[in-house]
């Protein structure tokens, strides 16, 4: 499930080093615990700190009456796997969540599955810059590029999470 570093492509940003020796454990909980995610079939593919992988085979469900993929699951497929490249290089406790969100949806193309690339571009301690490409796969295994995202994403700390816990709110 590591993204191998030849498979880095050209102008990719250098490898990040983690700050929380759980990072992995991190992503994929992340993965297998959001039931949206879960529901629709969304997985990681591959992971290393600051880039994910993820993909998703297509249903009935996922598409719009016009047989394409549904703008709002390739919404979904980027702005989870930016948040999951996010986490993997936050601090031990601290916790990720979208501040800003714009997809360009480039073209309409009927597909048996989708993939999402996830990178960060600039991590931060209060919030994190990542860029997300989700490819369309065809039926005869040709990938097109469908959209690109662009995600902010705000980096909370322990303490945040705890005092919201402890009031009963999430």
């Amino acid at each position: 499930m590591e993204i191998a570093e030849t498979s880095r492509p050209a102008g990719a940003r250098p490898a990040v080093e983690p700050r929380n020796p759980d990072w992995r454990r991190m992503v994929e909980r992340g993965f297998a615990e959001a039931p949206f995610v879960h529901e629709n079939g969304i997985r990681l593919d591959a992971c290393v700190p600051g880039r994910v992988e993820s993909s998703v085979e297509l249903t009935p469900h996922h598409l719009q009456n016009t047989g394409v993929p549904h703008a709002g699951l390739m919404a979904t497929l980027a702005d989870h796997s930016s948040g999951a490249a996010a986490i993997s290089l936050t601090a031990p406790g601290e916790i990720i969540l979208t501040a800003e969100f714009k997809i360009s949806l480039l073209r309409a193309v009927v597909a048996k599955k989708l993939h999402c690339r996830a990178e960060v571009v600039r991590p931060g301690s209060q919030l994190c810059f990542v860029e997300a490409s989700v490819e369309a796969e065809t039926a005869d295994g040709e990938r097109k590029l469908v959209a690109r995202a662009s995600v902010t994403l705000a980096v909370l700390g322990a303490d945040h999470h705890a005092a919201r816990s402890a009031a009963g709110r999430r």
